[in-house]
């Protein structure tokens, strides 16, 4: 059996953040076909179950980058990778002194997940948690409102190239982390990144699925570097035009762009679709 694995923004879905009626078509399709999909995204359960809603994703969702996996099924999270307290505030120091503010994400004992930040200091940085809280659907608290007992899924932040490389630099002696970064605002040499569990990759989540479900073939679809474990591990590999050069690099062939629906064109042809 097949397994395909999606990643979304940048992949399966378009600028808009939405599911196209193009792709929505060609995702029917694969269902009729009997063929299996679910997603590998960054995103917190809210914030990705808004666009795919409707769409059914029946398969357990790879959630934050591989930290967590959620099953629709029995709604409640089968796997999640956790940081200790020590690593968080290791995280918390490093970026606290490259003046990027931390936003940490959490799993709430509902299931459902919040995010606390320091002092916001810039206004891309505000320009994040409005992105948050009104597009994601997150609630945001202040930092101080956190306990120290809080289940810490991952830190993100933003902020100059050289200081976010200061940060990864910072925390490399720490072995249970591992650091996302990638362009976020390009003229203003601004990058994002995301920090989390090492065994919390999209890889070791895809992984888990395919032995978990009994798949014996994986295809996937990402475009960022965030996608590079479970391209590393997959039978097959597609990244849009749109996607970082080095996952191209990585990938077993470049598809079209995904904001022209690139991932559905290619699924129509690879399994012989017809609507």
């Amino acid at each position: 059996m097949k397994l395909l694995v999606f990643d979304m923004d940048g992949t399966l879905l378009n600028a808009k953040s939405e599911v196209s009626s193009f792709t929505a078509e060609t995702l029917n399709l694969l269902r009729e076909s009997g063929i299996h999909y679910t997603v590998a995204t960054g995103r917190t359960l809210q914030a990705a179950l808004g666009p795919i809603k409707g769409h059914q994703f029946a398969l357990p969702h790879i959630l934050k980058n591989g930290a967590i996996i959620w099953c629709p099924e029995r709604q409640d999270y089968s796997h999640s990778y956790l940081l200790t307290q020590q690593e968080v505030w290791h995280v918390m120091t490093a970026m606290t002194l490259q003046e990027i503010t931390p936003f940490v994400f959490t799993l709430e004992a509902d299931g459902r997940h919040s995010v606390y930040h320091g002092p916001l200091k810039t206004k891309e940085e505000g320009k994040l948690a409005q992105l948050l809280e009104d597009e994601r659907h997150l609630p945001l608290e202040p930092l101080r409102a956190m306990s120290d007992t809080a289940h810490v899924i991952n830190l993100s932040g933003m902020g100059p190239a050289d200081s976010v490389q200061t940060v990864i630099d910072l925390i490399a002696e720490e072995e249970d982390l591992v650091a996302y970064t990638g362009q976020a605002i390009q003229d203003q040499n601004l990058r994002w990144l995301d920090i989390h569990h090492s065994r919390g990759s999209k890889g070791d989540a895809v992984a888990t699925l395919r032995d978990d479900l009994g798949y014996e073939e994986i295809i996937v679809f990402g475009d960022g570097k965030n996608d590079l474990s479970m391209f590393a591990m997959a039978e097959e590999s597609y990244a849009p035009e749109n996607a970082d050069p080095d996952l191209k690099e990585q990938a077993t062939a470049v598809v079209g762009h995904h904001d022209e629906d690139g991932v559905a064109h290619f699924l129509r042809e690879r399994f012989e679709l017809k609507s």
